[in-house]
C-alpha cells in the first residue's frame, strides 16, 4: 500500500468561470436535445432513443448545476467580503448572521 501513498500535497483546485462553464454546457445539452427531436423516428427505429433522453436529462441536471454553482459563487464572495471587512476570526457564511432574519425588538 506504500506504493499508493502520496509523497506531496495535492495542489489547490483551479478556479475559473464556473457559472459560465456550467451554463454553456447546459445550453449545449438543450441544443442537442432540440436538434435530435426531428429525427426521433429514426432513433426509435434503430433503438437509440436513449440519445434523445440523455440530452434532455443533461439539460435538466445542468439547470440544477447552474443553481448550485451560483449559490456556491455567492457564498465564496460573501466569505471573501467578510474576511476583507476586518473579520479576522475567519467566520464564513455559516457563522454570519442571516440578513433575511431580522430581529424584532418589543
Amino acid at each position: 500500500m506504500a506504493k499508493w501513498t502520496p509523497r506531496h500535497e495535492a495542489p489547490e483546485p483551479l478556479e475559473g468561470p464556473v457559472v459560465a462553464t456550467i451554463t454553456g454546457g447546459t445550453i449545449l445539452w438543450f441544443v442537442l436535445f432540440l436538434a435530435q427531436l426531428p429525427f426521433y423516428g429514426w432513433f426509435d427505429d434503430h433503438g437509440h432513443t436513449w440519445w434523445v433522453w440523455t440530452c434532455l436529462a443533461g439539460g435538466g441536471l445542468g439547470l440544477i448545476g447552474i443553481y448550485y454553482v451560483r449559490r456556491r459563487d455567492a457564498a465564496i464572495k460573501r466569505a471573501a467580503a467578510l474576511r476583507a471587512g476586518g473579520d479576522t476570526a475567519g467566520a464564513g457564511p455559516e457563522t454570519a448572521p442571516d440578513p433575511a432574519v431580522t430581529e424584532q425588538k418589543p
